[in-house]
């Protein structure tokens, strides 16, 4: 049990009526999480406005709230406190309540349109395997020391953030790596967290149906910089044009990584093959399991991070050798007749490029590339030709299908897809809306050396249509396909 007045610290409101001077035992933001003694925070969120629920979280128990606007009827059995903004008021009673668990622990957010899953991954494996107890917010999975916790978004909302990271603490660890994702910080669900590090992947072409404009969702990314703390470290891919634009108004301590441009951190592409990588890195010559250009930019982004979080170069490189990346990226597999099957996440155009150029680079001689690729409904309609036309672009064949589609028609959104599709590549295309018979398509299509690449949903063991998640996993279809081949 907290008392408010404790939990209210740094808290920001332009009203008071009733006393601070009650015990809270917890703090939600979801009416239907309410439970007896509990401050409830009414957020506006996308979709729905906790304000609407201010009287039934009363009715369930809530003792105290939190508020923009007040309800029509207000008892004086309650507390309100009025704000300006909700949102930034509930990482601040949820950092509050949960006594500043960031405060406790190196913590280091990762940010970018792709390779975020990737970098705090490996950072996490890295860190554990150098001996550190350690916590883990990611896409594919939350992890504390070692015990996995199911994850359900990028990044988790403020009570979620702060009580996993109260166990983090409790479980003795040093440091959390995680992904911030550009909703959480527009949301401002990270707000009130206690940054050592930030990292910037990369910036391209992706969730426009949130922020509307490019220049929206990179000033998202940007606030996360603008908002780190002069003792924490703001790292940049050097590379990426807007890698500078996130240093602009930091306080952090800069630096920056890259294979091309001058950078603090540099690195070079020896060799990439399907084994894996030979980079150069800082001087030194190391193999990795890792395979890509773009897997190139996460282990240089981890090595950087590392060394300015003080860890021995030897270690770092070492322990990095031997490690293999997040769930569902670049995953492969090889049937019996030699067909080369790769499941990844690439879900927007530049990740849909960065999967097939690898594949290009690394093929080594006539292999054809079956690419299947679907696009999820509700979710950015603008990037559906763009990431169709230049799966055409690097593929022999492309077979158009399902993804999450939601609520919306699976059909309309092939067709979506069918419009960035140029004429010259219409008889290279098939559209065929079951996932399944998709896969199966491709792989029947195939020849021994061709590759299978089944892309957008990686780690995801769900096919989401009209609301109901149904079990399907790209990997476990394509295993048992190859089986049967």
């Amino acid at each position: 049990m907290k008392y408010l007045s404790d939990i209210i610290d740094g808290l920001a409101f332009t009203e008071l009526q009733g006393s601070v001077d009650m015990e809270i035992s917890a703090v939600v933001f979801d009416s239907r999480k309410v439970v007896p003694g509990c401050l409830f925070v009414a957020v506006k969120g996308t979709q729905v406005d906790g304000h609407d629920y201010i009287m039934q979280a009363i009715a369930d128990g809530a003792v105290a709230v939190i508020c923009e606007e007040l309800p029509a009827r207000v008892t004086g059995e309650v507390d309100f406190l009025m704000v300006s903004n909700s949102s930034i008021a509930l990482g601040i009673v949820a950092a509050n309540f949960y006594d500043n668990p960031s405060g406790k622990l190196k913590l280091v957010g990762v940010t970018g349109t792709n390779g975020k899953t990737t970098i705090a991954t490996l950072l996490y494996k890295l860190f554990r395997d150098m001996g550190y107890k350690c916590g883990l917010l990611s896409t594919v999975e939350n992890q504390v020391n070692g015990q996995v916790i199911q994850a359900t978004h990028t990044t988790p909302d403020p009570v979620e953030l702060n009580e996993l990271m109260s166990e983090m603490v409790d479980e003795g660890c040093d440091y959390c790596f995680m992904e911030v994702s550009s909703h959480a910080i527009a949301q401002h669900r990270v707000s009130s967290l206690k940054f050592a590090g930030g990292i910037f992947s990369n910036l391209t072409h992706d969730h426009l149906d949130y922020h509307k404009t490019f220049d929206s969702y990179l000033k998202a990314k940007k606030a996360f910089f603008d908002g780190l703390p002069s003792s924490a470290f703001a790292l940049t891919n050097g590379d990426d044009k807007n890698g500078n634009v996130m240093l602009q108004n930091t306080k952090a301590h800069k630096k920056t990584y890259g294979l091309k441009s001058m950078a603090d951190y540099k690195a070079r592409i020896l060799e990439n093959q399907f084994e894996g990588l030979l980079l150069q890195i800082d001087g030194d010559e190391v193999w990795f399991k890792m395979v890509g250009t773009f897997n190139a930019y996460n282990l240089l982004a981890v090595y950087a991070a590392a060394m300015l979080l003080d860890q021995d170069k030897t270690k770092i490189l070492t322990s990095l050798s031997k490690l293999t990346g997040a769930r569902g990226r670049f995953e492969y597999i090889v049937a019996p007749n030699k067909i080369i099957g790769i499941v990844d996440y690439a879900h927007s155009p530049d990740a849909v490029v960065n999967i097939l150029s690898t594949i290009h680079d690394i093929r080594k001689g006539n292999e054809k590339v079956i690419t299947v690729l679907g696009c999820g409904g509700d979710r950015d309609k603008t990037k559906r030709p763009i990431m169709a036309k230049t799966a055409c672009e690097w593929s022999d064949k492309v077979i158009l299908t399902s993804d999450n589609p939601r609520s919306e028609d699976p059909a309309q959104i092939i067709k979506d897809m069918e419009a960035g599709v140029d004429p010259a590549f219409r008889r290279h295309v098939l559209s065929i809306a079951d996932r399944r018979e998709a896969i199966k398509t491709a792989c029947m299509l195939a020849k021994a050396g061709d590759i299978v690449l089944v892309a957008g949903k990686g780690h995801e063991k769900y096919q989401d249509i009209a609301g109901v998640k149904h079990h399907f996993d790209d990997m476990e279809e394509l295993s048992a396909i190859f089986n049967e081949l």
